[in-house]
């Protein structure tokens, strides 16, 4: 059976705590980037807000721990408190149940509640759990999003430190299941070592035996592309013959790399600026319909707080945006979840294994 997306249901308006609720109040900014007091953040939930009698306004474009700003012509705005100014009209609430004209719609899709039993095994996700049924469910809606949607994948340097997984991840970009890319400076770096060296922090990546001198192999790739100014120089030079990068690049696949205070180098096409970063990072959060999050947790959660649990189309519907983390750590996926992306699917497996077979899979499922 193809994969359809879920309906999505909207609010009954006439019901009447519904009906009857106030209009949101909307106070102005006096500080720079600072919101009044008893401001309304939001969530990764479709959040509607009463502007007038009866007329309920979906936010269009959401993410967590941001506030609405109604801006002149009356559109409503997400805005991260930086960007707040003096003047800035802010929408005033701290219940979502229609009380302060602001209601956050947490059953839009219809998915079922987790089931409850007093006994039961094996309810929560961990290693032990069956994931059979998710890989199958993840290639239909791969499929799927291929044509309609964007795929936007963050990974972590685990990604490339195996060969048949970083060969993986270059088909699947290849075969146009890869819409956007986030990542850090790590994985670029590791990247290119495996090109130039076919090393990854100075073990080869096939065969895990240690490079002589492998502790430079990494600062050695840094600093072959600082020297030729970019990594997109030396793929066009022909000295990064392969790789995630150079599919990335030469495919026109956007990508943000953002720095961290760890970097060695980094390379020329990190964002060393972490706002700066975050706001590149954004602009593809914004596009995705679905997000794969590969072994990396502080990322995951970065792009976690920027994506919201819906997108509105081109056409005014309203559709669901999947969430994956695929991690060895259970903690690692569990602090995803307990920093608020709360629809976010788990599958707890090495990476590099997860990747050759999502690869593997979608190759015999759809040629």
């Amino acid at each position: 059976m193809p994969f359809t997306l879920p309906p999505y249901t909207p609010p009954d308006f006439s019901e009447p705590r519904l009906a009857h609720a106030p209009t949101v109040v909307f106070e102005k900014v006096t500080h720079p980037g600072a919101a009044p007091e008893n401001y309304h953040a939001t969530s990764i939930y479709p959040e509607y807000l009463h502007i007038r009698q009866g007329e309920w306004h979906l936010l269009r474009e959401s993410r967590m721990d941001c506030v609405v700003v109604r801006e002149e012509g009356g559109n409503l705005a997400v805005r991260e408190f930086r960007y707040l100014r003096p003047g800035d009209m802010v929408a005033l609430g701290r219940r979502d149940d229609g009380e302060d004209g602001i209601f956050v719609h947490t059953k839009a899709f219809g998915f079922l509640p987790h089931a409850t039993e007093k006994f039961a095994f094996r309810t929560r996700v961990t290693r032990e759990t069956s994931f059979s049924i998710d890989y199958d469910k993840l290639y239909d809606l791969l499929e799927h999003e291929r044509r309609n949607g964007f795929v936007l994948w963050v990974l972590g340097p685990a990604a490339v430190f195996d060969w048949d997984a970083r060969q993986a991840f270059s088909a699947l970009a290849e075969r146009g299941y890869v819409h956007g890319m986030l990542a850090g400076n790590a994985l670029a770096v590791h990247d290119v070592e495996g090109a130039l060296f076919g090393t990854a922090l100075g073990r080869e990546i096939y065969s895990k035996r240690a490079a002589e001198l492998g502790h430079y192999k990494h600062l050695d790739a840094i600093n072959r592309v600082r020297t030729l100014g970019s990594i997109k120089e030396a793929i066009a030079k022909g000295i990064i013959r392969d790789g995630v990068m150079r599919t990335i690049i030469e495919k026109g696949i956007p990508y943000v790399l953002a720095g961290s205070i760890r970097d060695d180098g980094p390379l020329p096409e990190v964002i060393a600026d972490a706002y700066a970063a975050q706001d590149s990072m954004r602009v593809l959060a914004r596009r995705a319909t679905t997000v794969i999050a590969l072994a990396t947790q502080l990322h995951a959660i970065a792009t976690g707080n920027m994506v919201p649990s819906y997108v509105v189309t081109k056409n005014g519907s309203v559709r669901p945006v999947y969430f994956y983390s695929v991690d060895m750590s259970e903690f690692a996926v569990s602090k995803l979840a307990n920093r608020g992306s709360l629809t976010v699917r788990s599958i707890l497996t090495n990476v590099q294994d997860f990747m050759v077979t999502v690869e593997r899979g979608l190759r015999r499922r759809f040629g």
